[in-house]
């Protein structure tokens, strides 16, 4: 292993050199405005429980309630013995609120993405995805098969380009080609994830139906959180599921558990049964977090407070931000990053946060462009006013000054 222990020792050394070396935090408490580490309390900016959902009683109680009669482990994938019926409890649940004939459990947001996209496109397929997509969607893009195109952020003029040049079946140089014809599908983060920002959504499928392409919406972010009853952005937009065919989110944001789902037709969600190897060849969640779910789900609905306060300390955070003529990003959603440049820079920053007893994550490349670092604040419903106020008064106090 001598080569290959060189190789990857080389490796560790140049991200340390340049400032990108990654390190995990070990909780010793539940999510939730304040957290312990290393047996120290910290205000938590951070996490991606947008709603507080994620140690609320009633969504611990119904986990519990449900492990007492379904035991732990699911056993098995779905397609064997694995399906029990919570999951099924929670498919039709999620396809009900999401206003689609059917829905479908993935173990995970990136299994999920993986599963779709490797599942609905082959080879002479065209798949355009916006250049700030999250991972594991530009990764179920490439992996495809599909002609794979990134057009940059959020410019739905370059998406028309090309996807007029994909019907006329001009290739990448410019000449001629066999492209033309196949299925197009255009996929975007709803609210991206490092940026916070929302897609033109209308637009978007609008430039769709104009081209006879399909929009897919990976709603992570704004699942829960964005639209008059937490659909998401998609909702927000006011887009119906003949305008975005394809929905996929995931359970561990804003409804605080774990895995992911796909809404859509009965024709969509029976391929994925029959095609997505990501869902055929993997144990199904926990049949417990599946009863925590739909817990989740019906808080979701008895409690649209929390989306209101969520939206009020948004708009107290970038009012406070904006006085203080931090860096901010131009972001409506719950992740509001502050812009530092320099990852040696970003990281000077959170340190010095996280000695004042905030944890907010120093988001690097290359998970970012490279000149982007940035620290990556997340609000949640669970934080008061005073935590807000707290935070500013910290970042006052730790921003560099020009």
């Amino acid at each position: 292993m001598g080569a290959l222990s060189d190789r990857l020792s080389a490796g560790l050394a140049l991200r340390q050199r340049n400032n990108l070396y990654r390190q995990r935090l070990t909780l010793q408490s539940a999510q939730g405005p304040v957290v312990q580490v290393g047996g120290s309390q910290y205000l938590n900016f951070c996490s991606n429980d947008y709603l507080g959902l994620a140690a609320h009683p009633r969504v611990i109680a119904a986990f519990h309630s449900a492990a007492d009669r379904y035991g732990v482990g699911s056993g098995a994938s779905h397609l064997v013995c694995g399906h029990s019926e919570l999951h099924h409890r929670l498919e039709e649940a999620l396809a009900e609120f999401t206003g689609r004939p059917r829905a479908l459990l993935f173990s995970s947001g990136y299994m999920a993405n993986m599963g779709i996209l490797t599942s609905l496109l082959q080879r002479g397929d065209h798949v355009f995805e916006d250049r700030l997509n999250h991972a594991s969607l530009l990764d179920g893009g490439l992996y495809s098969g599909a002609r794979f195109q990134r057009f940059p952020h959020a410019d739905v003029p370059a998406l028309e380009r090309k996807l007029d040049a994909a019907g006329k079946g001009v290739a990448k140089g410019g000449e001629k080609g066999s492209a033309k014809g196949g299925v197009k599908l255009v996929v975007v983060d709803g609210v991206f994830s490092m940026d916070g920002d929302t897609a033109p959504l209308e637009e978007l499928a609008a430039s769709c139906a104009r081209h006879d392409a399909s929009l897919m919406v990976d709603d992570a972010h704004g699942f829960g959180v964005l639209g008059d009853r937490g659909v998401g952005s998609t909702e927000a937009a006011g887009l119906d599921p003949s305008a975005v065919p394809i929905l996929m989110a995931t359970l561990g944001k804003a409804l605080g558990t774990g895995g992911a789902f796909v809404a859509g037709s009965e024709l969509l969600i029976e391929s994925l049964i029959q095609q997505a190897r990501t869902y055929i060849y993997t144990t199904a969640l926990p049949p417990a977090v599946a009863a925590a779910s739909l817990e989740s789900l019906r808080l979701l609905h008895d409690e649209s407070w929390r989306r209101e306060h969520l939206a009020r300390l948004i708009t107290r955070f970038r009012s406070g931000a904006q006085q203080l003529e931090l860096p901010l990003m131009p972001s409506a959603s719950a992740i509001q990053p502050l812009l530092a440049g320099d990852a040696a820079r970003a990281l000077d920053i959170s340190e010095q946060l996280r000695q004042r007893g905030l944890l907010i994550g120093a988001i690097r490349p290359p998970t970012v462009p490279a000149g982007t670092s940035r620290l990556r604040v997340t609000l949640s419903a669970a934080h008061s006013e005073a935590q807000i106020d707290q935070l500013l008064e910290q970042l006052a106090s730790c921003w560099p000054r020009p």
